[in-house]
């Protein structure tokens, strides 16, 4: 399935399904929370937190092409993503877009 965050793929004329949207709410175990609590007090980066934020938005995709699959769609476009702290160590993903079906 073609993924874009652009409104329109040159050359393609599609019809358009529906929104589509996909979240995925990720926690790091304590360790990780406090190794990154340390990397706070010296700065730096949190590499425990990027690495949740990757594998939340990876996770947060494939939902969403799962969804779009069902629809019957060729491909989702005008991709946005959104994130948000659900609690301390936790963190929300969320990905919408437009699914379309090419014709």
């Amino acid at each position: 399935m073609l993924l874009t965050n652009t409104e329109n793929i040159p050359g393609q004329n599609y019809q358009i399904i529906s929104l589509v949207s996909g979240c995925y709410i990720l926690a790091r175990h304590i360790g990780k929370d406090i190794g990154s609590g340390f990397r706070n007090l010296v700065g730096g980066e949190m590499k425990a937190y990027t690495e949740m934020l990757d594998e939340a938005q990876v996770c947060a995709v494939n939902i969403m092409t799962e969804k779009a699959a069902k629809m019957g769609a060729d491909a989702v476009v005008n991709i946005r993503f959104s994130t948000s702290s659900i609690t301390q160590g936790g963190a929300e993903i969320l990905v919408s877009g437009t699914a379309v079906k090419f014709v």
